[in-house]
């Protein structure tokens, strides 16, 4: 199905279009983007050249790769409208103005070939409305496709399909946005807001509302509307000020034009003075002066964080608001019992909220997954609203609601006292309206290792990882450690592995749910065994790093890593090891030791030497993959994304990339299986390394930036250690090095720098503050 979509066109070129746009083009499918034409100077193109050119230089970036823009042609609605006849999709993503958009949805009409797909991204906009006026094949072509900015970054999309749209049709569009584009689907009906804006700008508007009316300061409401209810650390004021504080009365004003009368955001809408002087002094959040917070820089230099005055309007210095209750930190029925403005506060979010999502059950969505999706994947929640009710008992929110007065939601009754969640059978289910549970639905082709979890217990396990079963003769090797990060549990188990699939399965794929795929290793671990004098442990580890990752490349079954997010250190050094690689594309590789004062230990240098040497279009010699190894190494560069990491050799070129993370173990699965039927293990490669002369222009290199102010003094150190590594120590240009003198080499190194006590200070600096000294 999905081939039927093999050039898009964006019209409207401003953030979001332009952002639609560039994701478009990073999913490898070419994309014309169109805007009005100039109205100064000879380029009639400009104002969609110009969104583009600003991607390249924004942060962070829209595109995964410089070679994605090139996928993108740009022009002008006047001059090239008719090219939309090229496309087999049409985004309309501009003003939010129902005539301009009817009056290009007149042209369109005339000009795209039927049975093209036609998609607002309008957030506020009926469908019905949208489409007034229309031909029946033009309906029929038509629905709203309802992206997030940053398109790049956040997963979800609302689809409304109308009355009169074509199933077909909407199905090829939903199928592109999730293979393609990378999204989670949700379901959502021709209401206003759709689900996730309408419970999102409700829930600012009520949070906002309160602290002002209980007399909380903004950090003391964004500690109790943030960690405590699952919403990111920016809580609620901070997060406004990312999103745009000018954003809020925009939001209430389309709301409060298309929302029924009584419907319950009319109760916040109110005078916001506040907010008003706020934007007419150019305070709306991150991209102007500040907003609720900013940063004031003092004539040395030195800046502090000040906060707003939710009563005065002026600001002054944060300050740190008093510690929550430990128990209600992570239980909310405890949060909003607590005595005073904590327990009011949070009672009054949360009351209201979750009281509002389950009042649009029906309305603005078929049921409360599509609700909770919306909400954790549009504000990136960690719990749905309905996971919250859970959390504080769908009884007791209801009678307590009925105490009140308030109005209690039919679905609130329907269930009375049960969970709206529940596992059976090894199986997650959800309560439906009609009183019934339902098995929480998987598009087709999803495999996701927490669903396998559930009704199944792992074939063996540490402490640090997990083996388990996944299906077709495939083993699943799972990090579990914090932040995934590595030890020695998790060596023993590689090694346990081996034998087991030898005897059990066919195939190996290493595979995690996590936020990252292994930040690397476990450097508390290590900063311990070193201020204990544990030198004998720190080596084993080492070693014992070093042959469970051989005993991976060298297994006689493939081996696919599957990385999402951070695969940093040890982590991209289980890719280096790996057959194959199935990335997320959101995957940010490197190996970044050198940042703490540290060499790569666990095989990294003769892997991507090896990697590098063989690499095509890298010149021949000794020296050209040294240097850039080197380069990769000494300055702990990371990419940006699976594209990226392919341009740096930390991915091959036939290793895949998955755009959707919830496809990416069914990918890896598939990958694995694929190289099963006649798979030899790979030959141990030797190295001709440059010896004592390569160091020698490696270390100019390094001076010369200790020079410019771009390297310290321990930079210096921590690059002559990795230059001894890469060089071959020892050898010379005559000699032949094998992959066991390099693993030595980088062992010695390794503890050379573990030996020092400005390593000690870096891992120290990291672990208490997460960024890198730079002494």
């Amino acid at each position: 199905m999905t081939d039927n979509i093999k050039k898009v066109c964006v019209i409207g070129a401003g953030v979001m279009g332009a952002g639609i746009a560039a994701q478009v083009a990073n999913a490898g499918v070419p994309v014309l983007l169109l805007d009005i034409p100039a109205k100064q100077g000879d380029d009639r193109d400009a104002v969609a050249k110009g969104a583009v050119a600003k991607m390249l230089k924004t942060e962070p970036a829209p595109f995964m790769s410089k070679a994605a823009a090139k996928l993108v042609e740009i022009g002008n609605i006047d001059d090239h409208l008719t090219r939309v006849a090229e496309c087999d999709w049409i985004v309309e993503a501009i003003v939010e103005r129902l005539d301009i958009k009817q009056s290009l949805y007149a042209k369109l009409e005339q000009l795209k070939r039927p049975g093209t797909a036609v998609s607002s991204n309008t957030s506020t906009i009926p469908l019905e409305r949208l489409v007034e006026g229309r031909s029946e094949q033009f309906r029929s072509d038509f629905l709203i496709t309802h992206f997030f900015n940053p398109p790049r970054y956040m997963r979800l999309v609302e689809i409304v399909r109308g009355t009169d749209t074509d199933a077909g049709t909407a199905g090829k569009v939903e199928d592109f946005v999730d293979r393609f584009m990378g999204k989670r689907i949700v379901r959502a009906k021709d209401t206003p807001g759709f689900i996730a804006n309408r419970i999102g700008t409700y829930w600012l508007a009520v949070a906002v509302n309160a602290a002002i009316d209980q007399g909380l300061t903004v950090e003391e409401a964004d500690q109790i509307g943030g960690r405590p209810m699952g919403v990111p650390k920016t809580g609620i004021f901070a997060l406004i000020d990312l999103v745009g504080v000018d954003l809020m009365p925009l939001l209430a004003k389309s709301l409060s034009d298309t929302l029924p009368q009584g419907d319950p955001y009319f109760d916040t809408v109110r005078p916001m003075p506040l907010v008003d002087r706020m934007i007419a002094e150019g305070f709306t959040g991150r991209k102007g002066k500040g907003g609720f917070y900013r940063l004031d820089k003092s004539a040395d230099g030195k800046r502090t964080k000040l906060a707003i005055d939710l009563t005065t309007g002026d600001y002054r210095p944060e300050a740190k608001p008093q510690g929550l209750p430990a128990a209600a930190e992570k239980d909310l029925a405890a949060l909003v019992t607590v005595p005073g403005k904590v327990g009011d506060y949070a009672w009054t979010i949360l009351g209201s909220v979750l009281g509002y999502a389950a009042m649009l059950v029906g309305e603005a969505a078929d049921d409360i997954v599509a609700i909770d999706d919306a909400m954790k994947l549009g504000y990136n929640w960690k719990f749905g609203p309905f996971e919250l009710i859970d959390r504080l008992g769908p009884g007791k929110l209801a009678e307590r609601l009925r105490v009140e007065g308030r109005a209690v939601p039919t679905i609130l009754d329907t269930a009375g006292d049960r969970p709206f969640y529940r596992v059976e059978g090894g199986v997650r289910q959800y309560l439906g309206s009609d009183g019934t549970y339902h098995d929480v639905p998987r598009a087709e082709g999803v495999v996701l290792l927490e669903d396998i979890k559930r009704r199944s217990q792992p074939v063996a396990k540490s402490a640090s990882a997990a083996l388990w079963d996944i299906g077709d003769g495939v083993l699943c090797l799972e990090f579990t450690a914090k932040m995934n990060a590595l030890d020695g549990e998790v060596a023993s188990l590689i090694q346990q592995a081996i034998p087991l699939v030898q005897e059990r399965f066919k195939a190996l794929v290493i595979y995690n749910e996590g936020s990252n795929f292994s930040a690397g290793a476990n450097l508390g671990l290590a900063l311990f065994a070193v201020k204990a004098g544990a030198w004998g442990e720190i080596e084993k580890l080492i070693v014992g790093g070093q042959q469970a990752f051989k005993a991976l490349k060298y297994a006689p079954f493939p081996v696919v890593s599957a990385p999402a997010g951070m695969a940093l250190g040890g982590g991209c050094e289980v890719l280096l090891h790996s057959d194959a690689v199935q990335a997320h594309a959101e995957s940010y590789i490197g190996l970044v030791e050198a940042g703490v004062g540290l060499v790569p230990g666990w095989g990294g240098h003769g892997e991507l030497l090896d990697r590098l040497a063989t690499s095509k279009g890298m010149p021949r010699g000794p020296m050209p993959a040294v240097m850039k190894a080197f380069e990769l190494i000494s300055t702990a560069q990371v990419s940006r994304s699976a594209a990226q990491a392919k341009e740096m050799a930390f991915l091959r070129p036939s290793d895949g990339i998955t755009m959707n993370r919830d496809r990416l173990l069914a990918d890896a699965k598939a990958k694995a299986l694929a190289l099963v039927d006649g798979y030899t293990p790979p030959e141990p490669p030797t190295f001709r390394l440059p010896g004592a002369s390569g160091r020698t222009g490696l270390a100019g290199a390094v001076a010369d930036f200790r020079r410019k102010g771009v390297a310290t003094a321990y930079d210096e150190v921590v690059a002559g250690r990795l230059a001894n590594v890469l060089t071959g120590g020892e050898a010379d240009l005559v000699d032949t090095v094998t992959e066991q003198q390099l693993l030595d080499l980088e062992r010695d190194a390794f503890m050379e720098s573990a030996h020092d006590e400005r390593t000690h200070a870096r891992v120290e600096s990291m672990l208490m503050t997460g960024k890198p000294l730079r002494n």
